[in-house]
């Protein structure tokens, strides 16, 4: 049975999740890094081996469970995304002169009248969101194209904010939607996104059912030439009228003298063109433009095709600020999405939390100098682990403890906790530390329990809504990353 999701579904469940970061109870979301080691083919418990990728091409993350477990052991840090942080969005179109843009129809994907030809733009879309029909301009305006001059190149950059329809010297006509703040400029700007909002002057002057432009389908033939005035446009709306120019027995143009309003359905007939006086005329099809509900500017969003959503996150150094969560002495290699983890048994609601596990020496006998991504083991426990971060200032050694041999499985091919104030070595420093049996102590904002501080972040906790594989990216204290997450609905 023919069926279809329509884009206002895709733009009510963008909305739906864009308010669930401020509704009264709001669900929380973080973005986290992770992955500090490369990838690589690795050896699991069993011994059998499991290809990631490698470095240069990283796989794709698979929609599995084993998946999302993964994310967990060795997530590095999480921040959390406030509402303030995200933004519809729409994929970015510059005005570019000498480009032929597509125009404003509501009808693109239906079959055109008399036909079992489906209705295109020129740049052979199907649909209106895939048409190019709204361009951002050097002044960070957005426009609206009504009308593209019997599908001319554009030649004349529009300008200005009047909430009338504007017409170029090149034939253009436009509508002025929305100017991008300076803030959206900044976090919701990219190379191929930009944020998308209503202007509410803009959209209290809209006019709902207004008609703004007509089409010529077929221009017919023996009517009489001339002008001829107020002619009814037809349907469910009032007040609409339009002249039309009859030259050589053939219709010429057609121009709006009253756009009228509450048009979901019109026509101009060519039985009233011929009743105003183009005695003779047949065969004449005005297609009439129907604009969107409220009008064209009444709510952009929804008249742009807002099914987009932007996350903007910027990881500052280490975060410092919050408590240091954020390591810049490891790179990462991935980064999540994750909705309502816990932490320490509750929901989560810190700004950042370290994900990895530490330990903290004691000062004698003095440790070594552990390195970052090397092999650790606990000869005793048999536990094994792999460094992320070792602060030798205050002998915190950071770590993670994964489900592949040399990175948190031991022999046997389990995953045992480091435990005790038993030796730990470094397997390519060559290093040793003996954790510190001080019942609770704190260093570098960190508690320690007998030596030991597990992940701020519950494991397995929360649900993770995005994964995506990278390239390394190498982090450091006096360094920002910008991170912007485009989620289509």
């Amino acid at each position: 049975m023919p069926a279809i999701i329509t884009n206002k579904f895709r733009i009510n469940n963008a909305e739906q999740f864009s308010e669930s970061f401020s509704e009264a109870s709001p669900e929380v979301y973080y973005l986290g890094i992770g992955r500090p080691q490369a990838f690589a083919t690795q050896t699991r418990g069993d011994s059998r081996t499991e290809n990631q990728g490698t470095d240069a091409a990283a796989i794709t993350p698979s929609d599995s469970v084993i998946e999302e477990f993964n994310t967990f052991d060795d997530l590095l840090a999480v921040k959390k995304i406030t509402s303030s942080d995200t933004s519809f969005v729409i994929p970015r179109r510059n005005w570019v002169t000498s480009t032929v843009y597509d125009y404003y129809r509501h009808d693109y994907g239906n079959r055109i009248t008399g036909t079992t030809t489906t209705q295109t733009a020129n740049s052979g879309a199907t649909t209106l969101f895939d048409a190019t029909f709204y361009v951002l301009t050097t002044a960070r305006n957005v426009y609206k194209c009504l009308d593209n001059n019997s599908n001319a190149a554009s030649s004349v950059e529009p300008t200005g904010t009047s909430t009338s329809v504007l017409t170029t010297a090149d034939g253009y006509k436009w509508k002025y939607m929305y100017t991008l703040s300076a803030a959206q400029q900044a976090n919701f700007l990219s190379t191929d996104f930009m944020a998308v909002a209503t202007d509410a002057t803009v959209s209290s002057a809209a006019v709902d059912g207004a008609i703004n432009i007509v089409k010529i389908k077929s221009a017919g033939t023996g009517g009489t030439n001339g002008t001829f005035t107020g002619i009814a446009v037809r349907g469910d709306g009032s007040s609409g009228t339009v002249s039309v120019v009859v030259s050589g027995g053939s219709v010429t143009s057609v121009t709006i003298t009253n756009a009228g309003t509450g048009y979901t359905i019109a026509y101009i007939r060519n039985a009233d063109i011929v009743t105003a006086g183009a005695t003779g005329l047949t065969g004449a099809e005005i297609d009439v433009i129907i604009p969107p509900k409220g009008g064209h500017g009444f709510n952009a969003v929804s008249e742009l095709g807002g099914f987009f959503v932007m996350l903007n996150v910027s990881l500052e150094g280490t975060e410092s600020t919050n408590t240091g969560d954020f390591t810049a002495e490891n790179d990462f290699r991935r980064i999540i999405l994750i909705r309502n983890p816990f932490s320490g048994g509750s929901a989560a609601s810190a700004t950042t939390l370290r994900a990895t596990k530490a330990l903290r020496f004691a000062s004698s006998p003095a440790p070594g100098s552990f390195t970052v991504d090397e092999e650790i083991n606990q000869a005793t426990t048999g536990a094994v682990g792999k460094v992320v971060e070792y602060d030798s200032t205050n002998r915190i050694l950071h770590y993670i403890q994964t489900r592949f041999n040399d990175e948190g499985v031991d022999s046997n091919g389990n995953r045992t906790a480091f435990s005790g104030a038993n030796v730990i070595t470094g397997q390519t420093s060559g290093a040793t530390g003996t954790p510190s049996a001080v019942a609770s102590e704190t260093a570098d904002e960190i508690t320690f329990t007998n030596g030991y501080k597990d992940s701020e972040l519950d494991r397995h906790k929360g649900d993770v809504l995005y994964i995506e594989n990278r390239a390394p990216i190498t982090r450091a204290s006096d360094q920002t990353e910008n991170i912007k997450l485009v989620i289509e609905f």
